[in-house]
Parts: C-alpha cells; sequence; structure tokens
C-alpha cells in the first residue's frame, strides 16, 4: 500500500503539534465576525444562561490531502435550518463534549465514536441567535469515513482539504442584509458554498494554530 504523501504527513504532524500549545482564543476568532457583530461576546458572561452543545471538527486523509468535514443542514431541524456547520448538537444529561460532539457526528453522519482519534479542543463560541454555546472538539480518523448522513439533519456532506481553508485567496467578503441590517459578512469560499458565521469564526482559530505550527 503507498504511504502517506510528505504533502499530507506534514499537514497531519502540523495539526497534531497544534494542540501542544495554547489557543489563540476569541481573538483568532473575531477574523470572520461579520460587522457589525450580531451580539457576540464571550462564552464566560453567559454560561448560566446559553444552550450547551457539543460539535467535531473531523479531520481525515483522502487522496492524499487531509480533508475535513462539514454539513449544510436540512430544513426540518430546530435550529440553524439550511445553514453549514459541524456535526453536533445540544449536550444530553451528564455528558461532556467530547461524549456529546462523538454522538450527534455518529447519529448525524455514521461515524462511530471508536473510529475517532480525539486531539484537544478550541475555545468555545457564543451564537446569539440560538443562545447557543458551541464547544468545539478535534478529531481524526486513519481514513475517510463511509458517510451515512441522517436524512433527517443533512442536506448535504462537504469535504474541504484543509490546504484550500489556509490559503488566504479562499476568503472572501460580502455586504449581505441580515435581519434588515447591512453586514459586512467575511466567509471561506469552497465549492460555491459560503462557510460564515460560527463556523467561520471557529475554522479560523483553527486555522491560526495550525498555520504558527506550519511557520
Amino acid at each position: 500500500m503507498k504511504g502517506p504523501s510528505i504533502r499530507l504527513d506534514l499537514s497531519i504532524r502540523s495539526l497534531e503539534k497544534a494542540f501542544l500549545r495554547s489557543k489563540p482564543g476569541f481573538q483568532a476568532q473575531l477574523k470572520m465576525i461579520p460587522v457589525p457583530s450580531i451580539g457576540h461576546r464571550l462564552v464566560d458572561g453567559v454560561l448560566n444562561s446559553c444552550i450547551k452543545a457539543g460539535v467535531l471538527i473531523l479531520f481525515y486523509p483522502w487522496e492524499d490531502r487531509l480533508h475535513l468535514v462539514l454539513t449544510r443542514r436540512t430544513e426540518r431541524v430546530s435550529q440553524h435550518q439550511a445553514q453549514i456547520s459541524f456535526p453536533g448538537g445540544r449536550c444530553e444529561h451528564k455528558e461532556s463534549f467530547k461524549q456529546t460532539a462523538l454522538r450527534e457526528t455518529q447519529e448525524e453522519m455514521g461515524v462511530l465514536p471508536e473510529d475517532v482519534r480525539i486531539l484537544g479542543d478550541l475555545t468555545p463560541l457564543y451564537i446569539p441567535p440560538s443562545n447557543y454555546c458551541i464547544y468545539p472538539v478535534v478529531g481524526i480518523t486513519a481514513s475517510r469515513p463511509e458517510f451515512v448522513p441522517s436524512a433527517k439533519e443533512v442536506a448535504e456532506v462537504i469535504e474541504i482539504p484543509l490546504d484550500h481553508l489556509l490559503d488566504s485567496q479562499n476568503i472572501k467578503k460580502e455586504n449581505w442584509t441580515i435581519r434588515g441590517k447591512n453586514i459586512l459578512v467575511p466567509f471561506y469560499f469552497y465549492g460555491g458554498h459560503k462557510i460564515w458565521g460560527a463556523t467561520a469564526m471557529v475554522l479560523a482559530e483553527l486555522m491560526e494554530m495550525i498555520k504558527r505550527c506550519e511557520s
């Protein structure tokens, strides 16, 4: 069997090394925040009132490149309909954020928890419109999973090469009208998709972590 390419090997090492260092935090997330912001604030200020959720940023090697997976949500889910997001959802009972992220990823995408090696976590992020506090967990599988998307929750599976996200030429900005206000929205552009909002803010922190390890 052909071994991984040098590019893939370096990408995996950079990803693993990123979690041996301190996290860039909210300041890195702000690089992809809409302007003016829609009520964003630090999670610490809303811990007692927000709905806590765990999400999984899942990486895997595929075609000699490291990829991560996102989903476009259906119109039938209760929150963030038709938006692009990480697999994940609301914490149940006494679950840890890691347990929630893995459970939800299995329910939404058919990925078995035992196949995922957890690398670390990112800075939690508050989403004002839904009052959710999301806690991102980062994991990797040894090979591309056989995704089995939930028809109720997942309208589309979006697989993005890591090097595409690391390339600043793929970050765009547009003026949108959101809730009657003119807002400048930064987004990652891939395959016709505009990845913005909370998903882009979480990715911004992760990309900064990885770039520090590659420099």
